[in-house]
């Protein structure tokens, strides 16, 4: 309401007033004020005068008793485990957990929009953050961290990952100390962690000796269908490789399929490592022998690192890469004699 002459009656400034005076709805100065999109450039600025002109100032907000975690995809068995991991720190300290999803494209705009709205204490993005997503978060004063980032971030982006160039080296000396020399390597290089990967296979192989054969590097992705593709060109060499060291379990499972299609027996006629220790590796036949990544316990520890982030805290160090492991199965033995040396 106004006085007449346009004078404002006394009393604290309303969102409600704002928009009465500007024409506007209440949730449009909404958005104005949480810099959300949907707004025209013209409305934004007739709103953002009168809120300069009255005073206005939005009650500061501490943030709710909410960790958001952001998926980029929502699919795949890693997902699992990186919910228990997160749920299992937000129920010690009694926080709520929103599960998002900020892809498809289209949708990143609407799906950061609706995040801000939530006013969660802290934000941990799984693999992807953009750099309009930190800008904007950075802006309305939430602290986020990275999981398992697949692409570089400038240094003081917090994030947690694991040791994946060590996974690689690991990996591949397991092969050598079996006897096998010709490996094969099933890469992902566009994503961050699966360079690592393959570096540490070149340092491995280097280590020992070992010629890296350009023939038995191939890209696929991180899928079954990838490492069935991959597989099937590398099997179907007349020199072919004793061993294929895959970037995840997902592309071993697809190595595995076109192992029996080539008539190959695993371990026997080719041995097989995969990478990240999903569940399914221990039930296939036989078992596969692979990298543990520790993806629940990451998951932990980077929801332990964003609450603290969410409470103000400084963090001891921006990234923090946990041990990967080499677990051994059945996939894996001695070359053929008449392959081996």
């Amino acid at each position: 309401m106004t006085e007449p002459g346009g004078q404002r009656e006394r009393g604290p400034v309303t969102i409600a007033h704002i928009a009465e005076t500007a024409g506007v709805s209440v949730p449009t100065v909404s958005k104005v004020l949480n810099g959300r999109s949907g707004v025209s450039e013209q409305t934004r600025a007739r709103v953002e005068e009168l809120i300069e002109r009255y005073g206005y100032r939005k009650p500061p907000a501490k943030g709710n008793d909410i960790l958001e975690l952001v998926f980029h995809e929502l699919a795949g068995m890693q997902a699992v485990e990186v919910i228990r991991g997160v749920e299992q720190v937000a129920r010690k300290h009694r926080f709520g957990v929103v599960i998002s999803e900020s892809g498809p494209a289209a949708a990143t705009a609407t799906a950061v929009d609706d995040l801000v709205e939530r006013r969660p204490r802290a934000v941990l993005a799984v693999a992807r953050l953009s750099e309009t997503e930190r800008d904007l978060l950075k802006t309305r004063g939430i602290p986020f961290l990275v999981l398992d980032p697949v692409t570089e971030l400038p240094d003081d982006v917090p994030f947690v990952g694991a040791t994946d160039w060590r996974g690689g080296q690991t990996a591949i000396r397991h092969l050598v100390k079996l006897g096998h020399r010709r490996i094969a390597v099933i890469g992902a290089p566009d994503l961050l962690p699966c360079r690592a990967r393959l570096a540490g296979f070149h340092s491995a192989m280097q280590a020992a000796g070992l010629p890296v054969e350009p023939e038995l590097v191939v890209d696929a992705p991180l899928t079954r269908e990838g490492g069935h593709a991959a597989a099937l060109g590398l099997l179907a060499r007349a020199d072919r490789p004793t061993a294929i060291f895959a970037s995840s379990d997902l592309q071993a499972l697809g190595v595995y399929r076109a192992a029996r299609e080539a008539g190959l027996r695993v371990p026997e006629d080719l041995s097989v490592v995969g990478f990240d220790d999903l569940p399914v590796g221990a039930w296939v036949e036989p078992p596969l022998t692979t990298v543990h990544r520790p993806l629940a316990e990451m998951a932990a520890a980077a929801a332990e690192l964003a609450l603290s982030l969410g409470r103000g805290e400084e963090p001891a160090q921006t990234g923090v890469e946990m041990a990967t492991t080499l677990t051994v199965r059945e996939s894996t033995a001695p070359p053929p004699a008449t392959t081996a040396g």
